[in-house]
C-alpha cells in the first residue's frame, strides 16, 4: 500500500480514471454525430418517416452523451493545473494553445448548433437544420483532431526545443503536425466511428429481437453494417500503420507491447508472442505461447527483419516502461476486439444478399442479433485499452525523452490527491449509474411516433375518449395507420 503515500502514482491513477471514463462519451458523440448526418440526409432525400423517427430517437442518446461527456471532461482538463502544474508550465505555450483550440474551435462549434439540431425540427428550414447537424458532427470530430494532436506531440515532440526547462516553439505547424499526428487522428476517428456503428447496430438488434419496430430498426441496423464494411477493415490497417510508427519512433514501447526482453538482430526471423506472463523482476517471461517466425510478417510483411527489434534490456530499468504485463495484454485485447468486430461484420455481410435482413426475416436471425448486442460495448474496451498502451507505454516520460513523469507532477500532499481521487471515483460511478438509468429508459421507451413529421399533413379525425366527448387525433397520418 506504499502507493497511497506517493503523489505521482496517485496523480497518475486519478488521470487514468478520469480519462478512461470520460472517453466513453465523446466516443459516441463523434461517431453518432456522423450517423445522424447520414440518417437525416436519407430523410431529406426520401421523406421516409422511418428515417425521421430514427434521427429523433438517436439524437436523444446523442444529447445524453454530450451532457455527461462535458461533465466528465472538464475535471480531466483541470488536472493539468492541479496535479501536473510543472508539466503545464514547461509546455504551456504549445500544449495550452492546442487544448484551447479544442475548446474554442471544436467544443464551441458543437455546443452552438446542438440546440438547433435537437429542438429546431419545426422551427427552422430543413436545410438549416441539416446544416446544424453537420456542424455539430464536425465540431465533435474536431475535438478528436486537436486532442490527438496534443497527445501525439507528447509521444513525438516536434517544432521546437527545450530551453531552460521549458519547451520553446519554433514552428507551430510542425508541432501540430508532429510525426504521430496523422495516423493517430485517423486511428481514433475510425475507433470512435466503429464503436458507434456497433452500438447503433447492437441497440437496433435489441429491438429486432423483441420484434419492436423491426421495419424501422432494420434500416438503422443495415446502415451501421454498410458503414462497418468500410470502417472495420480500414481500422485494422490503420492500426498496423500506428504499430509501424511505434516500431520506428518508440522501440521500448514496442518491446513492452511484445514482452520482448532480448534484442532480435536484423536479418533474423523471430517468433511472435501470442500469450505470455512477463516478469519485471527476472526480466523474462515466466511462460509463453509463440507463433513461429510470425513477428517479421506482422511488422514488415516478411519473414526476416530488415531492422533489429530492440529488447527491453537495452534500456536501464528507469528508462523503460515498467508495467509490461499491463501494456502487453492491453495491446492484445485491443487487437483481438478489432478482429472480432471485423469478423462479425464479415459474417453479417454474407447474410445480407440472402435476404435475411428484410423486415419480415430479420427477426428470425436471433443468434446474429445476439452477437451484435454482445459486440456493442466491445469498442469502448478496445479504445480504453488502446489508450493504456499509448500512455502507459510512453512511461517514464510525460513528454517523450524530454520531461519525466516524476518531474511533471505537482508538489502537493499525497493525502490531498487521495481525497480527490476518492471523490472522483464516487462521482464518476454515480454518473455512470445515472447514465445507464437514463440511457436504458430512452431505449426502453423507443422512438416517439407521436412527433409531428415536418412537411407531412396532419390529419385530425375525431376520436372518442370518454362517453359523449371527442378530441382530435393530432398524430401524422403515417403514425395513425
Amino acid at each position: 500500500m506504499e502507493f497511497l503515500s506517493n503523489t505521482v502514482v496517485l496523480s497518475r491513477m486519478q488521470f487514468a480514471l478520469t480519462a478512461c471514463i470520460h472517453m466513453l462519451w465523446p466516443t459516441l458523440t463523434t461517431g453518432v454525430g456522423i450517423y445522424l448526418v447520414i440518417i437525416e440526409g436519407l430523410w431529406l432525400r426520401t421523406r421516409n418517416p422511418d428515417y425521421y423517427y430514427n434521427a429523433r430517437f438517436w439524437s436523444k442518446l446523442y444529447a445524453l452523451n454530450f451532457g455527461v461527456g462535458v461533465a466528465t471532461g472538464i475535471p480531466m482538463e483541470f488536472q493539468f493545473g492541479t496535479n501536473w502544474a510543472p508539466f503545464s508550465e514547461a509546455v504551456g505555450n504549445f500544449f495550452g494553445s492546442v487544448i484551447g483550440f479544442e475548446a474554442s474551435w471544436a467544443f464551441m462549434l458543437e455546443a452552438s448548433f446542438l440546440g438547433i439540431m435537437l429542438f429546431g425540427w419545426e422551427r427552422v428550414n430543413p436545410a438549416i437544420h441539416y446544416l446544424s447537424t453537420i456542424l455539430v458532427a464536425i465540431g465533435a470530430n474536431l475535438s478528436t483532431v486537436w486532442i490527438l494532436s496534443a497527445s501525439s506531440w507528447m509521444q513525438s515532440p516536434a517544432g521546437g526545443e527545450m530551453v531552460n526547462g521549458k519547451f520553446v516553439v519554433h514552428d507551430y505547424f510542425k508541432a501540430i503536425l508532429n510525426p504521430f499526428m496523422g495516423n493517430s487522428v485517423l486511428h481514433m476517428f475510425l475507433a470512435t466511428l466503429e464503436t458507434s456503428l456497433f452500438v447503433v447496430g447492437g441497440i437496433s438488434a435489441w429491438y429486432i429481437l423483441r420484434n419492436r419496430h423491426p421495419q424501422l430498426f432494420s434500416k438503422s441496423f443495415k446502415i451501421a453494417l454498410a458503414a462497418a464494411i468500410i470502417v472495420a477493415p480500414l481500422q485494422i490497417y490503420v492500426g498496423h500503420l500506428n504499430a509501424e510508427q511505434v516500431y520506428r519512433y518508440q522501440p521500448e514501447k514496442l518491446a513492452a507491447m511484445e514482452a520482448q526482453w532480448n534484442t532480435i538482430p536484423a536479418g533474423e526471423s523471430a517468433d511472435w508472442s501470442l500469450l505470455a506472463l512477463p516478469n519485471n523482476k527476472t526480466e523474462k517471461n515466466d511462460w509463453e505461447i509463440d507463433v513461429p517466425n510470425a513477428l517479421g510478417y506482422i511488422l514488415e510483411f516478411k519473414e526476416k527483419l530488415s531492422e533489429p527489434v530492440l529488447g527491453l534490456k537495452e534500456w536501464k530499468p528507469e528508462d523503460r516502461p515498467r508495467l509490461v504485463g499491463v501494456i502487453y495484454y492491453s495491446f492484445r485485447i485491443m487487437v483481438g476486439i478489432g478482429f472480432l468486430l471485423a469478423g462479425l461484420m464479415f459474417v453479417s455481410v454474407i447474410y445480407w444478399p440472402l435476404g435475411r435482413f428484410s423486415p419480415e426475416k430479420i427477426t428470425q436471425q436471433r443468434w446474429l442479433m445476439r452477437a451484435w448486442m454482445f459486440a456493442a460495448p466491445l469498442g469502448f474496451i478496445a479504445i480504453d485499452t488502446g489508450w493504456i498502451v499509448r500512455c502507459v507505454g510512453r512511461q517514464p516520460w510525460t513528454l517523450y525523452r524530454e520531461i519525466r513523469t516524476v518531474d511533471s507532477a505537482s508538489h502537493v500532499p499525497a493525502s490531498h490527491v487521495l481525497a480527490s481521487l476518492t471523490g472522483f471515483t464516487i462521482t464518476y460511478i454515480l454518473l455512470l449509474i445515472a447514465y445507464i438509468y437514463f440511457g436504458s429508459r430512452i431505449i426502453r421507451r423507443g422512438p416517439d411516433f407521436n412527433l409531428p413529421v415536418p412537411g407531412v399533413e396532419v390529419s385530425k379525425p375525431a376520436i372518442k375518449t370518454t362517453p359523449g366527448e371527442f378530441v382530435a387525433d393530432e398524430r401524422p397520418v403515417e403514425a395513425q395507420q
